[in-house]
């Protein structure tokens, strides 16, 4: 799993992204900067991924009350207001990492990517390049011609997640982009932090 980046506006009106002016990925990667969760955790004093997980799926109601805890999002919420920052975008690929996402693949020999939507019914079949030059991306689960990569993303998380049958690729693929996150394994959850933190 990787973690999307927080979003410091730094020669953009911070404004405009909370007004009905559409920002383009392009806006984005030119005049934005990247504020990973690890640095994120120093900003704010917070403990753990974890923690800032469970935090930011409580600012978007994303968990039942039992699991919510408003005083990791009252942390958020001050960190990011002092800090002049947007939240990570939940459930769809940042903007600051899919050009570097599909430049990866590109890398590992594929020209064209499949593009479908969350719920498995629908696929279309894009030219990476016209993907990277341009800002069409609306679906968000991205896979190779032979299965070999998945690049998904789940409704209300803040993470994505990069499958694949070789590990190999997936580690260059971290490497080329300089993903943050951890590995899954066969107890990994969607909800891992809540696992995490409330074992039973």
């Amino acid at each position: 799993m990787f973690f999307h980046p927080f979003i410091k506006p730094v020669t953009i009106d911070p404004k405009l992204f909370s007004s009905e002016t559409n920002i383009d990925k392009f806006q984005i990667i030119n005049h934005c900067e990247m504020v990973t969760w690890k640095e994120f955790l120093v900003l704010s004093g917070m403990k753990s991924f974890e923690e800032l997980d469970i935090g930011l799926r409580t600012r978007i109601l994303g968990l039942k009350k039992e699991y919510e805890n408003k005083e990791f999002k009252e942390i958020i919420n001050t960190v990011i207001e002092k800090e002049n920052l947007l939240p990570p975008t939940e459930g769809m690929l940042p903007e600051l990492l899919i050009n570097n996402l599909l430049g990866a693949i590109k890398k590992e020999k594929y020209d064209w990517i499949w593009v479908g939507d969350e719920f498995g019914t629908e696929r279309k079949l894009e030219y990476i390049d016209d993907l990277i030059d341009q800002d069409t991306l609306a679906r968000h689960n991205l896979f190779t011609h032979d299965n070999s990569i998945l690049i998904t993303t789940h409704w209300d998380s803040h993470f994505s997640m990069i499958c694949s049958d070789d590990k190999k690729k997936i580690d260059r693929i971290i490497e080329r982009c300089n993903l943050e996150g951890f590995y899954s394994d066969d107890y990994t959850e969607i909800y891992w932090s809540v696992r995490n933190t409330y074992k039973g």
